[in-house]
């Protein structure tokens, strides 16, 4: 397995990762209630919370798939590498203007956790589809 990914480093920040997303799939989803109440949402908000965190789960899905099932690993996954840069990108982006741009729903509860985790997790991805790139675009 160590191989598919180039070495233990990459694989390691592939797992780290994919437990972030893990971990907002499953606050979104199975601990909604908890999730909007730390940030001063309304529960009306739970369908709309719950679908964000779907997207999580799919990625993580696939993330598993490509790890463990997959016989030739991350060869030719270029599609989905570069997707989930590009959507922790947008996230980083759209995070900087809701919380120091727009401001709109801005609480005492409001932090910039919108902004540190996608931009964590968007080096993440782009330190995988550049240590991956011979493996990815294959």
């Amino acid at each position: 397995m160590i191989d598919k990914f180039n070495g233990i480093i990459y694989l390691i920040i592939f797992i780290v990762h994919f437990i972030g997303y893990a971990f907002y799939a499953y606050r979104c989803v199975f601990g909604t209630k908890n999730f909007c109440d730390e940030y001063a949402m309304d529960h009306t908000s739970a369908i709309m919370v719950r679908f964000f965190g779907s997207f999580f789960i799919g990625s993580v899905l696939v993330a598993l798939y490509i790890m463990f099932i997959r016989p030739n690993g991350v060869e030719g996954t270029w599609g989905f590498f570069n997707l989930v840069f590009i959507q922790n990108l947008m996230a980083f982006f759209v995070g900087i203007y809701s919380i120091k741009i727009n401001k709109l729903g801005h609480t005492e509860k409001t932090s910039d956790e919108g902004i540190y985790a996608p931009g964590i997790l968007m080096i993440l991805s782009a330190i995988l589809c550049y240590g991956l790139a011979d493996k990815i675009y294959s």
